[in-house]
C-alpha cells in the first residue's frame, strides 16, 4: 500500500465509515482571507442591469424557476449570481443591498478566477489528500461555488445527497466544502446523517428535460426504509479554514441562517473521469468544447 501523504489511516477509515470528514485548519488563514476578499469583490462587480433576477431555491420554496431557466443551466462555464428568495420583492426588485441579496455565485470559479483556481487546481495538499482518499483514480473538477448564506434570510437546504444532482454511473460524486467563516447552529452549519451513504440508495436524479427545463428521474422504486430522524443527524463544529469532505451518497442538510452574520463557504465537486464512469447528457451541468471538465492531477498553470 502506498504511503499516505496527508491523511491518516484513521481519517480515511472515518470518511468511509461516516460518509464525511472534517479537516480543521486545512486552509491557511491567508487563503481564507484571500477568498473572502475576492468573493466580496465579485459581489461588488454584480450588475443588476440585464440580470434575470434568478433565485436559488432548494425544494422548500414553491418558486423553482432557477432550475429551469437558461441562466442557471448555462452557468457551468461561467461565474453567475443567484439570489436569495427572500431578498426579492414581488415586483422583482431587491429589498436589501445586492451584496446581502446573493445566495451564491457559480459555477466555474475554479476555472475562471485565479484566487479560486489556485486553491482548487494548483493546490498540492489537496491533490495529496485526493490520492490518500483513493475515492477516484483520475478525478475531474466541476461545479464550484461560493455560498453566502446571508444574514436572517440565508435559505434552508433540505436533506439531500450530492449524487442526485451530479449523477454518474456508477456514482462517484465527492464534495469539497471549505468554511470561510465560522459555521454555527445559528448561521446554518452543515448537519450529516453518519453512515447514510451505506444505507440510503440514490433513488432519483435531477435531470435536464429534452423539452427544456429540469425534472426528476426515478432510478429505483421506493424502498421501505425508515425515514431519517432529525435526532440522528450530527452537526460538527466547523470553524473557518475547515475542509469538509462529503461522500456523494451521504445525507446532509443545513438550516436557515437566523443570525445577523453571513456564513461564507467555498465548494466544488469531483467525479471520476470516463471511462469507465459515465456522466451523461441528462445532467444539468454540462461540459463545453471551450471548457471541458478539468482533471485534478494534470498540470495547471
Amino acid at each position: 500500500m502506498a504511503q499516505l501523504q496527508y491523511l491518516s489511516t484513521e481519517q480515511v477509515d472515518k470518511f468511509h465509515r461516516d460518509g464525511y470528514l472534517l479537516l480543521p485548519g486545512f486552509l491557511p488563514q491567508a487563503d481564507v482571507e484571500a477568498m473572502i476578499s475576492r468573493s466580496r469583490e465579485i459581489l461588488d462587480e454584480f450588475s443588476l442591469e440585464g440580470h434575470p433576477m434568478t433565485k436559488f431555491t432548494t425544494g422548500e420554496s414553491t418558486d423553482n424557476k432557477h432550475v429551469g431557466d437558461d441562466y442557471f443551466l448555462n452557468s457551468g462555464d461561467k461565474i453567475r449570481y443567484f439570489l436569495e428568495v427572500d431578498a426579492v420583492n414581488p415586483d422583482g426588485t431587491l429589498n436589501r443591498p445586492k451584496e446581502l441579496a446573493v445566495n451564491k455565485i457559480g459555477h466555474a470559479l475554479h476555472e475562471l478566477d485565479p484566487t479560486f483556481r489556485r486553491v482548487t487546481l494548483q493546490n498540492e495538499r489537496l491533490k495529496s489528500l485526493a490520492r490518500d482518499l483513493k475515492f477516484h483514480k483520475d478525478p475531474v473538477v466541476l461545479q464550484s461555488m461560493v455560498i453566502f448564506k446571508q444574514p436572517q434570510i440565508g435559505g434552508k437546504v433540505p436533506e439531500h445527497n450530492d449524487s442526485t444532482f451530479l449523477y454518474t454511473d456508477p456514482p462517484s460524486a465527492l464534495g469539497f466544502w471549505f468554511a470561510l467563516e465560522d459555521c454555527t447552529p445559528e448561521n446554518g452549519a452543515l448537519s450529516f446523517l453518519p453512515g447514510s451513504h451505506l444505507t440510503y440508495p440514490i433513488k432519483s436524479r435531477f435531470v435536464r428535460l429534452k423539452e427544456g427545463g429540469t425534472g426528476v428521474e426515478q432510478l429505483l422504486p421506493d424502498t421501505p426504509l425508515p425515514p431519517p430522524r432529525d435526532e440522528d443527524y450530527v452537526q460538527p463544529p466547523c470553524p473557518a479554514g475547515t475542509l469538509v469532505l462529503i461522500h456523494g451518497s451521504v445525507l446532509h442538510k443545513s438550516e436557515r441562517n437566523c443570525s445577523p452574520k453571513t456564513r461564507y463557504a467555498y465548494t466544488f465537486h469531483m467525479i471520476e473521469s470516463a471511462p469507465p464512469t459515465v456522466y451523461d447528457e441528462k445532467n444539468w451541468l454540462q461540459p463545453t468544447e471551450e471548457m471541458p471538465f478539468t482533471k485534478l492531477f494534470a498540470e495547471h498553470s
